[in-house]
């Protein structure tokens, strides 16, 4: 009777391979979620969360680049959910190397891994508004493309509107 050797070997392999890595979006530890953030931000300083949402702004400051966030939910695959109505607040993430803010204009969709630094207060209108500060460590510009909600099949005549061309023809399956 021949052993199986390889089955155990392939075992330990693939229950090391899910081990995450030093660029995983994921935490570590106990999940600090952002409503704890919010409430006290320097009790949590030096933790590492994950946070996602839509970009507000982003300016390059002499020492880091800033970015202002409206935080929303994220989903399994901690994609940030495009309800903005589910948002608790907003909160800012800074990045001490270079970070050219064109690459992450307003109203793009990140996930964002890093430390709570703290809390900064900065002017929202005409009142300031206390934004907790996390420090990126990985950050995921999520495109439209990766939204299965922009695919939408296409249901017309065809190609041609007798002689004339359909202005409404699209590839299937089409972005919108």
């Amino acid at each position: 009777m021949m052993t199986r050797w390889w089955v155990p070997a392939l075992s330990v392999l693939l229950i090391t391979s899910g081990c995450a890595t030093g660029d995983s979006l994921e935490s570590t530890g106990p999940r600090l979620t952002y409503g704890q953030l919010k409430a006290a931000p320097e009790t949590y300083t030096g933790q590492t969360m994950t946070l996602g949402g839509k970009v507000l702004g982003a300016k390059r400051l002499k020492e880091e680049t800033r970015i202002e966030i409206l935080q929303l939910s994220l989903a399994s695959s901690l994609k940030p959910t495009m309800d903005l109505s589910t948002s608790q607040g907003r909160f800012v993430a800074t990045k001490k190397e270079f970070l050219d803010p064109a690459t992450i204009p307003a109203g793009t969709f990140v996930t964002i891994t890093g430390v709570v630094a703290g809390s900064v207060v900065l002017p929202l209108d005409e009142t300031d508004y206390t934004y907790p500060v996390v420090a990126i460590k990985t950050l995921r510009v999520w495109s439209k493309e990766e939204d299965p909600l922009h695919i939408r099949p296409y249901i017309g005549l065809g190609h041609y509107w007798g002689p004339y061309w359909s202005p409404y023809w699209r590839p299937w399956p089409y972005y919108w």
